[in-house]
């Protein structure tokens, strides 16, 4: 396993990332494998494995599940990790800004579903 590369959510940017997933797919000769259809698919998958891990947990007790765990905790991490990863990809795929998209996503849910008063 490569050394971690010491990313964090306040120093590392959308494309640091894009761009590290589709070395990591190019080093692999995985692209004939990532069409949009398969990725999606995957993220799909990957979003189910996530879901499992809190089946049968009610859902005001979910966190303190999550974090009880450490082992727990990284599989729920790892499953997350796989999510961003397959929409990162399909992103890189498609060739879209993915944080652009986000960014139109949340105006458009702003507008869809306006905060309430005083928030």
């Amino acid at each position: 396993m490569g050394m971690p590369r010491g990313w964090r959510d306040d120093a590392t940017t959308f494309r640091e990332v894009k761009e590290a997933v589709g070395r990591f797919v190019q080093e692999r000769g995985w692209q004939a494998f990532h069409s949009p259809k398969n990725l999606a698919m995957s993220i799909s998958i990957e979003a189910a494995e996530l879901m499992e891990i809190l089946q049968w947990v009610e859902s005001d007790q979910a966190a303190a599940y999550c974090l009880e765990s450490p082992e727990r905790l990284h599989h729920l991490q790892q499953e997350v990790a796989d999510v961003v990863i397959y929409c990162m990809s399909l992103a890189n795929v498609l060739g879209f800004d993915l944080a652009r998209a986000i960014d139109l996503k949340i105006d458009h849910n702003a507008a869809r579903y306006p905060a309430a008063p005083g928030k």
